[in-house]
């Protein structure tokens, strides 16, 4: 029987029970496809990432509760959280290498830093249903990874609750929502039912899309942001290039083993 390690971190929280949990499994090696996937289901958090050693950095891969991801934030912030934790002298900086390229990943005091891609988005017309789905009309739409849905303040997206039946059928991996925020830059909710996810609590992904948008539309390239999630979670971004600088918190809920 392997003993495989397993920590439950809370990424973008300042606290306990707030940010977005996801699980993290160091490896020696990859186990299969199937039983990563099977592990990230038994958990049945919004993402499981698992790593591996890989030259002079670590190749990471990330599972939601019924499929792989290309790109995940808060699971790469719990990664790195655990990383730093047992070998601090790489605190000045990590990378993985992962399906979206590699991501480095530094960290000062107790702020972890993501160096993301910045995701391109095109405004498009609202595909069918979805204006039905959240209950409002967005005042903007625009298309990357996901659906980026602009509403008209921030009482409005606090309000929306979504059918997420509606919203299965667009084929995209996910519906941002976000809008102007009253205490910080901007304010946003993630919904990705395809994925088993119907609303993640912090989605750090989906600020590579927010950022750029909001450094425009706000003229400047630093940023405070907040996911309106029921947990809730605090990022700040910054746009450098075709780079985006995601930082926040973390704190350790538990660690195991799982037996296989």
């Amino acid at each position: 029987m392997a003993a495989i390690p397993l920590f439950q971190v809370d990424a973008f929280a300042d606290a306990l029970f707030q940010g977005n949990p996801a699980a993290v499994c160091p490896l020696d090696e990859w186990l299969d496809d199937d039983v990563m996937q099977s592990i990230a289901a038994e958990n049945n958090l919004a993402e499981t990432a698992f790593y591996v050693p890989e030259g002079d950095g670590y190749r990471l891969r990330w599972f939601t509760p019924t499929k792989e991801v290309d790109l995940c934030g808060h699971a790469t912030l719990a990664t790195a959280f655990v990383l730093f934790r047992q070998q601090p002298e790489l605190r000045a900086g990590v990378t993985f290498q992962s399906q979206s390229g590699p991501l480095r990943v530094t960290a000062a005091g107790d702020d972890i830093t993501l160096d993301f891609p910045a995701i391109p988005t095109k405004k498009c017309y609202p595909p069918h249903h979805l204006a039905e789905a959240l209950g409002v009309m967005p005042i903007e739409c625009r298309r990357g990874m996901d659906y980026l849905a602009v509403l008209p303040d921030e009482a409005t997206l606090r309000a929306v609750q979504p059918d997420f039946d509606q919203l299965r059928p667009l084929k995209k991996r996910g519906v941002i929502i976000t809008a102007k925020g009253t205490e910080v830059d901007f304010v946003s909710r993630f919904f990705a039912p395809n994925y088993g996810i119907n609303e993640d609590p912090v989605t750090g992904s989906a600020h590579c899309a927010l950022t750029p948008y909001w450094a425009k539309k706000l003229g400047k390239t630093t940023l405070t942001a907040r996911q309106l999630s029921p947990r809730g979670g605090s990022l700040s971004c910054e746009l450098r290039g075709e780079r985006v600088f995601i930082s926040g918190r973390a704190v350790l809920y538990l660690e195991g083993q799982i037996h296989l």
